[in-house]
């Protein structure tokens, strides 16, 4: 499916220009700095790395520094620096020994913490200001009123404005997830009866002011209706190929709910349609939508794929590529999008992996309470470099995806469950190191794709195979069980891998049977 390639870690220095409270003679804040280095990481440890510059032409008296971690992540020793810790907030001051930092001149402090994989600072203040300011003028304090609604799968906050704010930064369990305009934001994608803590801090051209309290918000009990269905399974229904079922024949048939439909792709520069051809209105397409919903089910749109002329090289920018996917939204009002990023015009493209990622955050701001679903391909023990490119950058842009689904096939298994359980697990790894997560928060934010029967590399995936995934993903809470496809969810014995078949002698739907069961 996908070339691996070898993961190559570049730390670069996050670093920031920041203005200090302290007033020049000219009434002018001075060009104070800070800079976090990341030196070395060993996986199960690291080193950090901070750099104070007095720009000024004035000795620097004293400066504080004030690190935020990820949830998850600690300091065991510091030096030339005294150090106070307070939940993850950590805040460096200069040693006893220390004289007043000369115009010009640098100093250092450093400190080793735990685990590995640090995925960087949540934010930084110098001397109250932020380490990504530099704008000068005052910080907003913090917001009051903190507080906080939840469903079994979604948090719904709400707080009273800060003066000066612009904008604000939502924190969850210390790491940053959302940076709403406005007073509210809804975090979803949790796990049901799960406490959370929440923080919200203000932000200004001058930087980011101070956190509110913490506030715990317990997701409700599991098991009644999801209003966002983030707990979903919903194989792979094709109108435009391989003898489409009628979808209400499998429904009474197996007791599924929901169908991922495919593909949407580009029917000319930034234009949605299902294979690129199909109208998203007066099409087979969406004659099948409205006869799923008639029998009281639901669907879930995949945007993308292997081949074909795709939306995201073809929207030239992250507003016009989220402005298709809202065409889409809004011709079937829907609660959910999965983008299928593949092959190297989209998964292996940093511009394009950027875009997707920045359109679907948009999406969110946008469509409050939608599930956004990122379908790509893996190893068979986690995702390959641009696997983890996109989740590390799904974090830096605070694209708030909801699940990441692998597709565990076409990877050169010799043993489908073993390494879809493996591949699943690496997947687990890397998003509790880049999130901050617990294994169960993890596994919440994953999907499993997988293809029934033989896959194009021969791999086989038995129903009993199926069923023995289908029960590991059901156990460790996965939020998202998906199968390609339904077209082939009949039996051929030695048929090959074609399109209307999977290739072995089964029960027809027994595939779409057993998933419905997750």
């Amino acid at each position: 499916m996908m070339k691996r390639k070898h993961l190559t870690v570049a730390i670069a220095a996050i670093a920031a220009v920041v203005t200090t409270l302290l007033v020049a003679p000219a009434a002018q804040a001075a060009p104070v700095s800070a800079a976090f280095t990341k030196v070395s990481d060993w996986g199960s440890g690291f080193e950090g790395k901070v750099t104070v510059t007095n720009g000024t032409t004035s000795p620097l008296s004293t400066w504080s520094i004030a690190l935020d971690f990820p949830s998850g992540y600690s300091i065991s020793s510091s030096w030339d620096a005294t150090r106070s810790s307070s939940g993850q907030t950590h805040t460096f001051t200069p040693p006893g020994w220390a004289g007043p930092l000369a115009p010009g001149a640098s100093v250092t402090f450093g400190f080793n913490g735990s685990p590995g994989n640090f995925p960087g600072i949540s934010a930084c203040r110098l001397n109250g200001g932020s380490c990504t300011g530099g704008g000068g003028g005052t910080v907003p304090g913090a917001p009051s009123g903190l507080v906080g609604t939840s469903t079994a799968s979604s948090v719904s906050l709400t707080w009273s404005a800060a003066s000066g704010a612009t904008s604000y930064n939502v924190y969850r369990n210390g790491a940053k997830v959302g940076t709403p305009t406005g007073t509210s934001y809804t975090d979803s994608g949790l796990t049901a009866n799960t406490a959370y803590s929440y923080q919200v801090s203000g932000s200004n051209s001058a930087g980011e002011g101070s956190k509110t309290g913490s506030i715990s918000v317990t997701t409700k009990t599991g098991g009644g209706p999801d209003p966002i269905g983030t707990r979903r399974a919903a194989p792979y229904l094709y109108m435009g190929w391989g003898d489409p079922p009628n979808p209400t024949t499998v429904m009474n048939a197996t007791g599924i709910k929901w169908f991922t439909m495919a593909f949407i792709l580009s029917s000319g520069g930034c234009t949605p349609a299902w294979d690129g051809a199909r109208p998203l209105q007066g099409s087979a397409d969406a004659n099948a939508i409205a006869a799923i919903r008639a029998a009281g089910g639901d669907i879930v749109p995949s945007i993308g794929g292997w081949s074909g002329n795709k939306l995201g090289p073809n929207c030239s920018t992250p507003e016009a590529l989220a402005g298709a996917y809202q065409q889409v939204i809004n011709a079937y009002n829907l609660k959910a999008i999965d983008v299928d990023i593949e092959n190297s015009d989209e998964f292996e493209s940093e511009v394009v992996q950027d875009r997707i990622l920045n359109a679907l955050k948009i999406v969110k701001q946008n469509n409050p309470g939608i599930q956004t679903i990122l379908t790509f391909g893996t190893s068979t023990t986690g995702p390959n470099y641009w696997g983890n490119r996109l989740i590390e950058r799904a974090k830096a842009l605070n694209a708030n995806i909801d699940i990441f689904t692998l597709m565990p096939f076409d990877f050169g298994s010799a043993n489908i469950y073993n390494d879809t359980v493996g591949a699943s697990t690496g997947l687990n790894n890397k998003l509790k190191a880049t999130f901050g997560w617990t294994t169960a928060q993890a596994y919440a934010h994953q999907g499993i794709s997988g293809m029934n029967g033989l896959s194009d590399q021969q791999e086989m995936t038995t129903t009993a195979t199926w069923q023995n995934i289908t029960t590991w993903a059901k156990n460790n809470g996965l939020g998202r069980l998906a199968f390609w496809s339904v077209n082939r969810d009949r039996g051929c014995a030695g048929g090959g891998v074609v399109s209307n078949c999977s290739g072995i002698a089964q029960p027809d739907w027994e595939f779409t049977r057993i998933t419905a069961g997750f």
